[in-house]
């Protein structure tokens, strides 16, 4: 009986990219865990590509396995839609350099550098036409995973233009700087920009007297690489 069981149990070790398993992926964020799909008894796959219908339901596309949304943001502006096996390809990429890089499952650097990238707060417009105030809300956790993947891949996609190093290796970047929490990464350039230097530059700095070369200068820093 043990014999007939054996060869079951090795089918069922289902790992991405038949290299990395879900088995020890956590999600560190209890407000995700609903959101990212990562379960090894669930969403456990050899490929991100299911090819499942999750835009037919609202809310269905949080069951999809985790990796693969972050393949399908991939494919964003015209000429990269529809380009699923070429995405597929880039995220296999990312996954090696993550694994050279950090000796950890990758798996689990992308489900950490998702909880650290999504915002907590943003601000809603509050009034009829005429007066209009903004005011502060928290933000839902699927928005979070959403707005998550778009910064990780949007800052992956601008870093890689007109620049030698390949998607790849720029995604990986992003994704180990943001698992790390590290300030150079994509997420913490928009925060320092929105948070810090726009309320200076709208309230702060006569718009007669604005010197673009420092504000560029400033803009410059948050892509330079920490120390």
């Amino acid at each position: 009986m043990a014999e007939v069981e054996q060869p079951l149990q090795q089918q069922q070790d289902v790992k991405l990219f038949n290299r990395w398993t879900f088995d020890d992926v956590q999600v560190n964020d209890i407000s995700l865990n609903d959101y990212l799909a990562v379960s090894a008894t669930k969403h456990a796959t050899y490929l991100p590509h299911t090819a499942g219908r999750y835009s037919k339901k609202r809310f269905r596309k949080a069951q999809c396995p985790i990796v693969e949304r972050l393949t399908n943001s991939l494919m964003m502006h015209g000429r990269n839609n529809g380009k699923k096996v070429m995405a597929v390809r880039i995220i296999k990429h990312t996954l090696e350099i993550i694994h050279l890089l950090t000796d950890a499952n990758p798996i689990q650097i992308v489900v950490d550098a998702i909880i650290n990238s999504g915002p907590r707060e943003d601000a809603t417009r509050i009034g009829s036409a005429g007066v209009v105030r903004r005011q502060a809300v928290d933000i839902s956790p699927l928005r979070r995973v959403n707005q998550a993947i778009y910064l990780l891949t949007t800052g992956a996609r601008e870093s890689a233009f007109r620049n030698i190093k390949t998607i790849a290796e720029c995604l990986a970047d992003e994704l180990i700087n943001a698992a790390k929490g590290s300030s150079n990464r994509y997420v913490n350039c928009l925060e320092f920009i929105f948070v810090f230097l726009f309320p200076i530059f709208m309230f702060c700095v006569d718009p007669c007297n604005l010197n673009l070369p420092s504000f560029v200068y400033l803009l410059q820093l948050c892509h330079q690489e920490e120390g």
